[in-house]
């Protein structure tokens, strides 16, 4: 029986994806397989490994002015619970790739440190780079720190283990459960496909794969993602429910001047931020292009993505280091404004919206029932991480904005 490397040099390159959902299949397995790479996709989705084996390929039907399919070609899965072939899989590939979603991280960590070690036996210098498709700020250092609890001491990271950090502004909505039956593999995106990562953490050359954007700075561009792109989603999520909690798409929100102007002066807020922060690599007028670029990409009528999904997962998007809470943090670190990103906030501790089921999501229904429950105040400390005595003034401000937004939106 050949063994595993001679296995990966006599066939097309490999990409070890961990995770079958929205940005693995429609962005990451796209992209690599454009450039001839089979995707190996790892995942508990049952269903989907199985139909992802059976079919050996996925349409990716673009939401853009004109629709169009895409279809995805070389491509099966693995099921997650077995540790060995995944291992083996890992071992095998030529690049690897996450994109599971914060909460779901710590379950892959055992797979990845396997797969290392397994590929460590058969060439102990053949470096791995994994590409984190995570939406979470110092995500490589996450990984690390998590991984080296599970390796061996002395493990070579530095000179094996490539963590590249990544900015997805790759906006794919939540299907129906009508199209998801039609065809469970199907899924639906924007045309947008530029993955902007950190050029400085590959341990091997840069993929020659067409839509990589190799940055020095990741930093910044995660922060410009999160603070400007995400910022954004929120600030439509969260005021266009409180306008009209009848909205269901973030278009229909955006179409209300109202809410257009309060959106678009929230991000350019936070861009101001950006560029106090990160001197040099932000000009004014390209993160106000960028802003305008992703208000129109916001309002895609055809992509129909929803306030629901955008707004969803409040302990998460109010807390500490995200969009909100994270821009006001750095806003303040430079006394800079921060007026506008503090009326998204508080409009977000209200936001109620409901899926196609017609139910909250279940860590809203926890937000509201053991934080918002005690007021806002108790929000602002236990979910957004403000300190009651350093951030005095902030949280003052912020109570006094719930009075402002109650008598706006009209809330009892």
């Amino acid at each position: 029986m050949l063994c595993p490397v001679i296995w990966k040099d006599l066939f097309m390159k490999k990409i070890v994806i961990f995770g079958a959902g929205k940005i693995g299949r429609s962005f990451i397995a796209q992209l690599f397989s454009k450039a001839g790479y089979e995707s190996v996709f790892v995942d508990v989705w049952h269903q989907g490994i199985d139909a992802l084996n059976s079919k050996g390929f996925f349409n990716i039907i673009i939401k853009g002015k004109i629709e169009e399919k895409i279809t995805v070609n070389n491509v099966r899965g693995v099921d997650a619970s077995d540790k060995e072939k995944v291992a083996l899989e890992l071992a095998t590939a030529d690049i690897a790739a996450t994109s599971v979603g914060n909460n779901s991280l710590v379950h892959i960590m055992p797979l990845i440190a396997q797969g290392l070690k397994k590929r460590y036996k058969i060439n102990s210098s053949l470096p791995l780079d994994i590409i984190i498709a995570e939406n979470m700020r110092n995500v490589a250092q996450y990984f690390k720190e998590e991984l080296e609890k599970l390796m061996d001491r002395d493990y070579p990271f530095e000179k094996l283990l490539g963590l590249i950090e990544t900015s997805i502004g790759k906006m794919v909505p939540i299907m129906s459960k009508k199209d998801m039956e039609e065809d469970i593999l199907q899924i639906f995106a924007e045309p947008y496909n530029d993955l902007i990562l950190d050029r400085k953490a590959f341990k091997n050359a840069v993929p020659s794969v067409k839509g990589l954007f190799p940055k020095d700075n990741i930093k910044a561009w995660v922060d410009r993602k999160l603070f400007v792109h995400n910022l954004g989603h929120a600030a439509v999520a969260y005021t266009g429910y409180l306008y009209n909690s009848d909205f269901v798409y973030l278009y229909e929100a955006l179409s209300v001047k109202e809410i257009f102007d309060r959106v678009r002066n929230a991000m350019k807020q936070s861009a101001e931020i950006l560029v106090k922060h990160y001197p040099g690599e932000f000009l004014k007028k390209d993160l106000d292009d960028h802003i305008n670029d992703l208000l129109e990409r916001f309002s895609n009528v055809s992509l129909g993505d929803t306030i629901y999904r955008v707004g969803m997962d409040l302990l998460r998007k109010l807390s500490g280091q995200d969009r909100l809470a994270g821009a006001i943090m750095l806003g303040l670190e430079h006394g800079m404004a921060i007026d506008n990103i503090l009326h998204v906030l508080v409009c977000g501790c209200y936001f109620r919206a409901t899926g196609e089921s017609g139910q909250m999501f279940d860590r809203d229904r926890e937000f509201v029932e053991k934080y918002f429950s005690k007021g806002l105040e108790y929000v602002l400390k236990n979910v957004c991480g403000f300190d009651k005595t350093k951030n005095k003034n902030i949280m003052s401000q912020a109570l006094r904005e719930e009075i402002n937004i109650k008598k706006l939106y009209k809330i009892a």
